[in-house]
């Protein structure tokens, strides 16, 4: 089966390494769109519209479908007539769900940072160099507007959550140095980002450069004194005061690397001439840490990191939150990027750990092709093998909605379904079955 690359140009890549030859831009476009709904069809007229200004229409080619269906023969005799099928619901590609480099790297993307945040960073770092490895360049550099496109914009997002999280393994793995030029690139690109910012800082004070270390801290503090209006959230000031309190980085201990915990509550010091200001009882709504503090109990689920500040929303935050409180189930609906995903997370990662005993679980649905693949896709977000369930003693295996319903039967805990639009007849039957039996999710 050939693997199909979206990240930098198009590429066709057959099992014996060759590429399939792709000429002329209307054709990179093609396979391109096609590549980027990752085995989903396209209608005819859709399909002809997202590749118009790829290029003029070839002479004698016509217009419209009748190009569109030029250019699918001309794709079709370069990856193979078997690899585009038209269905009912217009033209896919007959991928598998890793052939297309974009959702693979989301996925290892996921992977990676759920380690990171479990406490494992060298399962993060070899899983996010993986991921990192794939990424040669823009998404859907072949497409007319691809820069804008939903899936661009996601997997931009998320290319940036790699690097930071494999920089973060780096340090948590002693090779401060090592990532040191790469964090401070991306602290530059991020000049507000706090925990960008806060792993920089920790770095700097790992290789022995405190000095660069306070510096830097004061760069933030006037950055969001100035910009924001605000000053450095609690994670920051923390790391600031160990700062302040000297030492090597040795000698501060496991919480040192995570800038929080016990704060700067009443330690006074001065760089560049501003105060340490005591760091207060975080609100309710607090900007959460890009991972957990060594002293505080990690809660159940698989919630990943957030290498990035959560700004503002706080009505959009105590309204969704408020939603959660009343009713088992809500739905956020909006546009591609408006940010329905990072706002769901931040609720659920910020509700009590008494109201979900049993944890908060965010199930990433976006690499799931098939519909029949829902309910598995839920059963590994939630880590659940066939072991774990209850044993049958005769009768054929339970099927995956069914094991599902066993498993989380009995359990208190919060479940994120995120990115359901294109399987959502399945989402909708997954969750009308676990809220009709299982009353504590």
């Amino acid at each position: 089966m050939l693997r199909y690359h979206v990240l930098g140009p198009v590429r066709a890549v057959r099992p014996d390494g060759t590429d399939a030859v792709l000429g002329g831009p209307r054709l990179r476009a093609l396979l391109t769109a096609l590549a980027a709904e990752g085995g989903r069809a396209v209608a005819p007229g859709a399909l002809a519209e997202r590749i118009r200004s790829a290029d003029a229409p070839d002479p004698g080619d016509g217009g419209g479908i009748a190009a569109l269906q030029a250019l699918i023969g001309r794709l079709r005799r370069a990856v193979g007539r078997d690899a585009v099928e038209l269905t009912p619901g217009g033209y896919r590609l007959t991928v598998g769900p890793d052939a297309v480099d974009v959702f693979r790297f989301e996925r290892l993307t996921a992977e990676g940072l759920a380690a990171l945040e479990g406490g494992r960073p060298a399962d993060a770092a070899r899983v996010l160099d993986e991921a990192l490895a794939l990424w040669q360049g823009p998404p859907l550099l072949d497409l007319p507007d691809g820069a804008t496109d939903p899936l661009a914009v996601r997997a931009s997002r998320r290319h940036a959550e790699a690097r930071l999280g494999a920089a973060a393994a780096a340090v948590a793995l002693g090779r401060a140095a090592a990532v040191l030029p790469e964090l401070t690139a991306l602290a530059a690109a991020a000049p507000l980002d706090e925990p960008a910012q806060a792993l920089r800082i920790r770095a700097l004070a790992e290789t022995g450069r405190e000095a660069a270390a306070l510096a830097a801290y004061e760069e933030v503090r006037s950055g969001l004194a100035d910009r924001l209006g605000t000053r450095p959230g609690p994670e920051l000031r923390a790391l600031y005061g160990r700062l302040l309190a000297g030492g090597g980085p040795a000698s501060r201990g496991a919480g040192y690397a995570d800038g929080a915990g016990d704060g700067v509550t009443g330690r006074a010091g001065r760089t560049g001439g501003s105060p340490a200001a005591p760091s207060p009882t975080p609100p309710p709504f607090a900007s959460p840490l890009p991972y957990p503090p060594a002293h505080r109990a990690p809660r159940r689920g698989n919630i990943p990191a957030r290498l990035t500040s959560f700004v503002g929303r706080n009505d959009e935050l105590g309204e969704v939150a408020a939603a959660l409180a009343a009713h088992r189930l809500v739905t956020l609906t909006g546009p591609g990027g408006a940010g329905k995903t990072r706002l769901a997370v931040e609720v659920a990662d910020r509700t009590r750990p008494d109201d979900h005993p049993d944890g908060v679980w965010l199930a990433e649905l976006a690499p799931v092709r098939d519909e029949a693949a829902v309910a598995d896709a839920v059963l590994t977000a939630l880590g659940v093998r066939e072991p774990a369930l209850p044993a049958r003693s005769s009768g054929p295996p339970a099927d995956p909605l069914t094991r599902l319903v066993e498993f989380l039967c009995g359990r208190r805990l919060l479940l994120v379904l995120d990115n359901c639009e294109h399987v959502v007849g399945a989402v909708a039957v997954v969750v009308e079955r676990v809220l009709g039996v299982c009353a504590g999710v």
